[in-house]
Parts: structure tokens; C-alpha cells; sequence
């Protein structure tokens, strides 16, 4: 079965620090969560706290409790929902981990159950999860990235101001092949 602690390394990777990108629908970001979307999360604290310290953003680093509680929330929000420990192979896991993170739970799911020919209601059931762990490896994320691409082709199509993210969600796409 896939590991979180690997997935969550990965998509740590891509997801990055502070952000507060005007041009970003999700506003002031923190390794990737939003504050928009996540205006409760109690990590939120910790950070308005730190910018009030010197050495702001990179300081957020060494705040054990705030790094604990993004691990907390993307098990929570993320991994679990993609029932990403029943998921055997951890390639195909951190894929659909990954896009969760970046497009939320429902949309990789469904993207993922059209990869697998599922019924596309965006939630993993055990229905879901036969088929992807049935699924040709190679196969599943190669369909899988196309899809992600295509969806980032959709969103630059409507909102304009996203075409500067284009190449780097394609290579983070890429990258999980």
C-alpha cells in the first residue's frame, strides 16, 4: 500500500513556502493551502504570529507545531479523501495525491476514475479503487497527465491571468510520470 509520508515529500517539493500572489485565486498561500479556502485552519495563527518575527517568511520552517499541523491537514483533507492508503502502487498514490493538493480531492478523483473508466462522481469508493489497482502503472498515469494537462489548458482558457502558471503545472505533471 502507498505511504503518505513519501506523497506528502513530493508534493512538498512542488507546493513550495509563503506565496501571496495577487494574481492567485487562492490569495496568501502556505505550502500550498490557501488561506481563501481554508480561512479556519488553525495554522493560520501560527504564521500571522511569525510575521511579526524576524527573518519572516523563512522562519515558518522551524515552527514545529505549524509544520505538524500542514502534515495534519493534507493527511486529513487530501490523502485520506483519495483513500490514498488503500491505493497499492505509490507512483499512481502521489499522482492523485498531488493533483488533489493542486485541484482539490473531487476533481483528481474524478479525473482519476475517467483514467480508469469509473463512474465519475469524484469520490474513491471501492469500486474506484479496484480499478486503479487493476490499472497497467504506465498506463493510468499517462491517461492521468493528460487529463491534469487538459484541465490546466480549461483554466487558462477562462481566467487569463493563470497562463503564468501553465509550464509549471505541466512539469509538475510531468515530473510524476
Amino acid at each position: 500500500m502507498a505511504d503518505f509520508n513519501a506523497a506528502f515529500d513530493v508534493t512538498m517539493k512542488a507546493e513550495g513556502g509563503y506565496v501571496n500572489d495577487p494574481d492567485d485565486p487562492g490569495g496568501e498561500t502556505y505550502k500550498g493551502i490557501a488561506r481563501s479556502r481554508n480561512p479556519k485552519w488553525s495554522g493560520w495563527i501560527n504564521i500571522d504570529l511569525l510575521k511579526n518575527v524576524a527573518d519572516f517568511p523563512k522562519n515558518m520552517e522551524s515552527d514545529a507545531g505549524l509544520q505538524q499541523k500542514v502534515r495534519d491537514l493534507y493527511e486529513a483533507n487530501y490523502w485520506d479523501k483519495i483513500r490514498g492508503d488503500e491505493i497499492e502502487d505509490q507512483d499512481v498514490a502521489e499522482s492523485i495525491f498531488d493533483f488533489a493538493v493542486n485541484a482539490g480531492p473531487r476533481t483528481s478523483a474524478k479525473l482519476a476514475q475517467m483514467a480508469v473508466e469509473a463512474k465519475a462522481d469524484g469520490v474513491i469508493g471501492p469500486a474506484t479503487l479496484k480499478k486503479i489497482n487493476a490499472d497497467d502503472k504506465r498506463a493510468f498515469l499517462a491517461v492521468f497527465a493528460l487529463a491534469k494537462i487538459g484541465r490546466y489548458v480549461s483554466i487558462c482558457e477562462k481566467r487569463h491571468t493563470s497562463r503564468k502558471y501553465f509550464f509549471g503545472w505541466v512539469r509538475r505533471t510531468l515530473e510524476g510520470l
